[in-house]
């Protein structure tokens, strides 16, 4: 039961970084595919009727890790309490940047906003990285399973590599997702950067997994750890060949197995611990020792498992009433 509760938090988390990975990589990339205000609107526009739903999914992450596993809750939020205030601050001017800049016809208000947006953006997708590298790399705990670390000891080099790949990652991933939403130069300014992009993730994936085997030197390794890693290159390579053809929706299609496959591979490596111990070889915090009773457990999942259902239909419904490519001439 705790196995299934651990896949379960994987996977929304996974949803999590997929859907709202390509929205906060459409922000990060904004400044660089769109330079006019009408096609800086366009930008937003693409994401407009996706990006609250797909936050949604973090938000049942956080209510998940509560209820399975409550210990490692509290001991997340007292290692990462600084950076999820700093992650909600950011969210919040993503989230105002969308809703205000349409508010005045003022070229300097849309400018704010739009410089708001794409800052918010890229340092979300920065922290999210960051704190996927130290959860790999491991965190000083102390005997009641609480951080024992710094703020500084959370920007170690490690972090700060996952971090740049993940921007990388997720800017690709927007990148692919312009070119399927938008109809303009934007488009193809993105397919232009998207190359860029691509060559970035090739060089930084065998850093980011030479690095991750340093760090995680002398644990155990999921045997099936290394074919997900095999997976996620195919399909990085076949998002280049889709997008090369001019085919947007296979590209969108093999960038989502590939950052389901990198996540994957975070997950195997991972598990049984929820926050691995730094140094590596010390004790954990597992998913067995951070589980509530077997009935809390499996009320919990069927709870949840009932509120995903809903939240995969509603999605369902938007993303089959909002695909259409936007226009910037309208």
């Amino acid at each position: 039961m705790s196995t299934a509760a651990f896949a379960l938090i994987a996977f929304i988390l996974a949803m999590y970084v997929l859907l709202d990975g390509y929205d906060l990589g459409v922000g990060a990339i904004t400044p660089l595919i769109a330079r006019s205000d009408r096609e800086r609107e366009a930008s937003m526009r693409s994401i407009g009727p996706f990006w609250n739903g797909n936050e949604v999914w973090l938000i049942a992450g956080g209510g998940a890790l509560f209820a399975l596993f409550p210990l490692a809750y509290a001991s997340s939020f007292s290692g990462f309490y600084l950076p999820f205030i700093v992650v909600l601050w950011l969210l919040m001017f993503r989230g105002i940047a969308m809703e205000l800049r349409s508010h005045f016809p003022s070229e300097i208000w849309h400018q704010f906003w739009d410089a708001c947006f794409a800052a918010s953006s890229t340092l979300l997708i920065l922290l999210f990285g960051v704190a996927l590298g130290n959860l790999l790399r491991g965190l000083p705990l102390n005997a009641s399973e609480y951080f024992m670390g710094t703020f500084a000891f959370l920007l170690n080099p490690y972090a700060l590599l996952v971090g740049v790949f993940a921007l990388a990652v997720l800017a690709q991933h927007g990148a692919i997702f312009v070119m399927l939403r938008i109809d303009g130069t934007p488009s193809k300014r993105a397919r232009t950067l998207y190359g860029g992009l691509w060559i970035s993730a090739v060089v930084l994936l065998p850093a980011v997994t030479a690095a991750t085997t340093l760090v995680r030197a002398g644990v155990l390794r999921t045997p099936w750890v290394d074919a997900v890693g095999t997976l996620a290159l195919v399909s990085l390579v076949w998002s280049r060949v889709a997008v090369s053809r001019d085919r947007p929706v296979q590209a969108f299609g093999a960038s989502c197995a590939f950052i389901l496959a990198l996540l994957a591979s975070a997950a195997g490596t991972l598990y049984p611990y929820l926050i691995p111990a730094y140094p590596p070889g010390h004790r954990g915090l597992s998913i067995f020792d951070a589980s509530p009773s077997p009935y809390a457990l499996t009320t919990a999942l069927t709870v949840i498992i009932a509120g995903l259902l809903a939240v995969i239909a509603y999605s369902s419904i938007v993303w089959r009433h909002f695909t259409t490519k936007i226009r910037i001439a309208e």
